[in-house]
């Protein structure tokens, strides 16, 4: 594939050096950028300094924690002393934090609403701690609610409440990347540029997962130029089926090809994280195993991004 430098005016070396960091430094580093990453949220059954050994050792860049309830980085039991504790294993494996994940909505009611608030403000604490004051924070990753079929009345209000959260983050020094999902009120593209346009906050911006948009028969290079410029986190797996029956599957097990996908991320000049996400559709059925869910998808990322580049992962 003939490199493009479609998106070099907007995407800079300098803007993408922000995101992804070097790695070798802090624990807010991430490994080259494309290298791969694992979310926590795929290894909810082992405890944290194992989880972190185990992503390390397999090779991965980066990691993204979970802030969502049952947790070890749940964040009401991740004391300041686990804290500090994380943060100096994240150091010493030379481990980057981009992301923190947690579920929030954008359809959400006045308790639910002011959960979330106080949510962005201890993630946007939480992430500074982890990765220190000189690092650029990690951002704070979510999908949004809602249902597709209702997108046109709740849009409005899905924006009143996106605006406050962006108040918030702006506040704590933090980013808020949302996501579109197949099954929510933002589940294309056009959906998600619609609230960004509208509420006009660099605190605002996004996670790009690929395997929503293939179950609605996008494309993948056309999905890319659509929001490569406002993401600062891309989330990985498959899925098999379409929009009316579907299931979240690992890299690998689907129809992504990911020496196209590394391909089209060179050539548009993306150097952010790359993390693989394990659906709950995946770690809930009986005789998941974390560990060799993190282990197939390394070979499949790495090796598609050795292909990619015509050289080894460094």
């Amino acid at each position: 594939m003939r490199r493009r430098q479609v998106l070099g005016t907007v995407l800079g070396g300098a803007a993408w050096a922000a995101v992804a960091g070097v790695r070798g430094g802090s624990s807010g580093a991430v490994a080259d950028g494309l290298t791969p990453g694992f979310s926590l949220y795929g290894m909810k059954s082992l405890a944290l300094s194992e989880a972190l050994e185990f992503c390390a050792a397999t090779g991965y860049s980066h990691v993204e924690m979970v802030l969502n309830a049952g947790y070890p980085t749940e964040p009401s039991m991740f004391d300041t002393a686990a804290r500090r504790g994380a943060a100096e294993q994240l150091r010493r494996l030379k481990l980057g934090l981009p992301a923190l994940m947690v579920l929030m909505s954008l359809t959400a009611d006045a308790e639910a609403h002011a959960r979330a608030l106080e949510m962005i403000a201890v993630a946007g604490a939480m992430g500074k701690e982890l990765v220190g004051a000189e690092q650029q924070p990690p951002v704070l990753e979510t999908v949004l609610g809602g249902q597709p079929a209702k997108w046109e009345s709740q849009k409005s209000g899905m924006l009143s409440q996106l605006k406050d959260w962006a108040a918030i983050a702006e506040k704590a020094g933090i980013v808020i990347a949302i996501k579109a999902h197949v099954g929510s009120a933002v589940n294309e593209p056009e959906r998600l540029l619609w609230l960004l346009d509208e509420v006009k906050s660099p605190s605002i911006q996004v996670v790009y997962d690929y395997s929503h948009f293939q179950l609605q028969g996008r494309g993948l290079e056309e999905t890319l130029r659509l929001l490569l410029p406002r993401t600062r986190l891309i989330h990985v797996k498959d899925s098999v089926g379409d929009v009316n029956k579907f299931r979240f599957v690992l890299p690998g097990e689907g129809r992504t090809d990911y020496v196209e996908y590394y391909s089209l991320l060179l050539s548009l000049g993306y150097g952010g994280p790359v993390c693989v996400e394990v659906s709950g559709q995946v770690f809930q059925q009986p005789g998941y195993d974390a560990r060799a869910a993190a282990r197939s998808c390394w070979a499949v990322l790495s090796g598609a991004l050795k292909e990619a580049r015509g050289s080894s992962v460094e």
